[in-house]
């Protein structure tokens, strides 16, 4: 993608000038400001109109989900994606609450970072699966969650076995031949069946509830 403004808010200097450098070659004309807390942030945000913003989810002062929140509440076409290391399974909810579209683990290689990019700006949302996975096995483990069923159709299970390997809607249509949109109400009724929040929600619970292996 080009002529993308971006942030990076994290307070690990040597990791933010990995990013830095990576998206630099990867990426033509972006321009990248850095926040080094979730105060500075904001400073940066006020004087920098930023397309996406990478969030650190422990940062100082101000924390990710706070900061998240806040942004996309004074700036609603702002993208954010969530850094996270192992461990912070537990923020995952609050920041899908937050508003967040996308989230990494910190170990993520150039071609997912960039893969991640190109969907949250397509408007769709994105997560790493190893972090998904990692999430639900925590879940699992704790037994805090249950089997449950779900009734959808042959060709609802079809679209979110799709949705769930990170197809958006319109790959989704060209893949079954059907129109965006039939995929966007199949979408709409997936979501309403299965009770999930947003994509990030549906995808969890299909891989907690066994409904599709990915």
């Amino acid at each position: 993608m080009k002529g993308l403004k971006i942030i990076l808010a994290d307070d690990h200097r040597l990791f933010r000038n990995g990013l830095k450098t990576l998206l630099l070659n990867y990426l033509e004309d972006c321009e990248i400001r850095e926040a080094v807390d979730g105060k500075n942030f904001f400073e940066v945000l006020a004087s920098f109109e930023a397309d996406i913003v990478f969030m650190d989810i422990d940062m100082p002062f101000i924390d990710g989900i706070t900061a998240t929140k806040r942004a996309i509440k004074e700036h609603e076409s702002l993208k954010v994606i969530a850094l996270s290391m192992y461990g912070d399974e537990i923020y995952y909810y609050k920041m899908i609450d937050a508003g967040a579209r996308g989230f990494l683990l910190k170990n993520s290689d150039i071609a997912e970072v960039i893969e991640a990019i190109e969907t949250v700006m397509g408007g769709e949302h994105y997560f790493s699966k190893e972090l998904l996975l990692n999430i639900v096995r925590n879940l699992r483990a704790s037994k805090l969650s249950t089997w449950k069923a779900v009734d959808l159709s042959e060709r609802e299970m079809e679209v979110l076995e799709l949705i769930c390997h990170g197809s958006s809607n319109q790959e989704i249509g060209e893949k079954l031949f059907l129109s965006k949109r039939t995929v966007d109400k199949h979408r709409a009724n997936i979501l309403e069946k299965t009770q999930s929040k947003n994509t990030a929600h549906l995808v969890m619970n299909a891989i907690m509830n066994h409904w599709i292996r990915i």
